[in-house]
């Protein structure tokens, strides 16, 4: 059951879309909202291009068809320069670059027999590599049987102009106004979490708050920007079960 995208997909954008509203009813309202992967349709929804309810609504039908029409596959995380994709053909021949997230970390999307090829190579190697939790190839051809059925849902569905500045790892910048392909091209796509990040500067008198399920995309900001001394980088939920104490903490910084 918890394998279940129909599960899964929706429980983590109510999880992102609520933690915001609890931000912004103690007054901490977003210059920028950012997106990657399935946290675009979380910022689409903050950011006012969608409404709740048809952006929810877009992501069950995502689910659904995804676990009817797609092949099974997977994700695979690798530790190493961007270059290594293009220098190993067990990589590039048998995969699809899925994700930039900063300079020594990438995702490739497979089938299965593709991406355990490509692990048995990796760990051989000694290049640190680490299946992510899902059982379907995003942001690869492996998401194709379903364009054209869910692009016409799509087209159902009245998108607008961001009333908040939007920025998009899908486009790998801001994103002023939004077609009506968008969403299924944030499932389609590369992830270019490293360009959307970065277009906003080196990250000098920013506060980044990770609404995300784990924490994930504070740590890549932070491997993003290095040394480079920020205002803040906070996170609040996380496997290690201070998100009480997270959310309290960032309350503090806002006071």
């Amino acid at each position: 059951m918890f394998d279940s995208l129909l599960y899964t997909h929706p429980a983590i954008f109510m999880v992102e879309y609520a933690l915001t509203q609890v931000l912004l009813e103690k007054g901490i309202y977003p210059d920028y909202v950012l997106g990657s992967s399935l946290g675009e349709f979380a910022s689409v929804a903050v950011a006012g291009c969608m409404s709740y309810e048809d952006t929810l609504q877009s992501l069950v039908k995502q689910a659904q068809m995804v676990e009817n029409y797609c092949p099974k596959g997977g994700m695979l995380a690798v530790i190493g320069d961007l270059s290594l994709y293009d220098q190993i053909s067990v990589l590039n021949a048998n995969s699809e670059l899925a994700s930039i997230n900063y300079d020594s970390h990438f995702v490739i999307s497979g089938s299965c027999e593709e991406l355990e090829k490509i692990e048995r190579y990796l760990i051989a190697n000694e290049i640190i590599c680490q299946r992510l939790p899902v059982q379907f190839a995003f942001h690869s051809s492996l998401m194709d049987p379903i364009a054209l059925e869910y692009t016409a849902f799509l087209k159902l569905k009245t998108l607008r102009n961001p009333t908040i500045n939007l920025v998009s790892s899908m486009y790998g910048g801001k994103a002023t106004s939004l077609d009506n392909r968008f969403l299924w091209d944030v499932a389609r796509k590369p992830i270019r979490f490293r360009n959307a990040l970065k277009c906003l500067g080196d990250g000098d008198g920013i506060i980044y708050i990770d609404l995300g399920p784990s924490g994930t995309l504070a740590n890549f900001v932070k491997y993003n920007f290095g040394s480079k001394k920020m205002a803040s980088i906070c996170s609040i939920l996380s496997p290690f079960q201070n998100d009480m104490k997270n959310l309290d903490r960032l309350f503090k910084i806002f006071d």
